[in-house]
């Protein structure tokens, strides 16, 4: 079973003094943690160790942390890491292009090491939860494989980054019941990350491209169910 101390952690920041304070406090608490410099060059260490949760920076030399994440997305091995972006910039647009990108949480600047490391141990958590619950979801054309990470609609594989798939398997979980943005932002991504509401939407319509319209309906000013009327 995964537990927070057991994760291997890349840490990708062109800061060399916040390398430095993140790798002090990650590997304090038992972490493996390496370093990269820009996106270019997570890209290729990631490729080599495999690690289980990357921290990046956005803006950065070469790549940039947005386009480092879509293309590690792309790769096969990379659609379950956690990739969590640390940034000084603040506006909401930026936010949504991380979660558009594939992002799994989203730091601002300056850190606080003991709010990161609680959150990793939130992942850790709903890793271990997600272990428990049952491994493969049938319901309308769709089969979802928690152990695999795979979704097949009819023959035709499908494939979903972390976050999407988890979103998508708890609604499918409970087919036709309702569940409101906030409760969806709480049973996906954690009490213990904050995320806008709009994040849901971003995942959604990114589920919806991929599946189909009609397996997740909006109900106006409530939330969102998965169809099987």
């Amino acid at each position: 079973m995964q537990t927070a101390s057991n994760y291997k952690i890349l840490v990708v920041d062109d800061d060399p003094d916040i390398v430095e304070l993140l790798q002090y406090n990650l590997t304090r608490e038992g972490y493996e943690v390496t370093s990269a410099e820009n996106g270019k060059k997570a890209i290729d260490v990631a490729i080599q160790i495999k690690p289980d949760v990357i921290l990046m920076d956005v803006m950065m030399p070469i790549l940039d942390g947005i386009a480092a994440c879509r293309q590690l997305r792309e790769l096969g091995d990379f659609r379950n890491t956690h990739i969590i972006f640390l940034t000084a910039r603040s506006e909401e647009f930026s936010e949504v292009a991380a979660f558009d990108a594939g992002a799994d949480d989203f730091i601002t600047k300056p850190i606080k090491p003991r709010a990161l490391l609680s959150r990793l141990a939130a992942f850790a958590r709903r890793d271990s939860q997600q272990e428990d619950q049952d491994k493969v979801i049938e319901v309308s054309d769709l089969r979802i494989d928690r152990t695999s990470f795979t979704v097949y609609k009819g023959e035709e594989k499908v494939t979903l980054p972390k976050k999407e798939f988890e979103l998508l398997a708890f609604l499918a979980a409970t087919p036709n019941k309702v569940f409101s943005r906030e409760e969806l932002l709480s049973n996906v991504w954690g009490n213990d990350v904050y995320v806008i509401a709009r994040t849901v939407d971003v995942h959604i319509r990114k589920v919806r491209e991929k599946i189909g319209e009609e397996n997740i309906k909006t109900i106006k000013g409530v939330g969102y169910k998965f169809n099987t009327d």
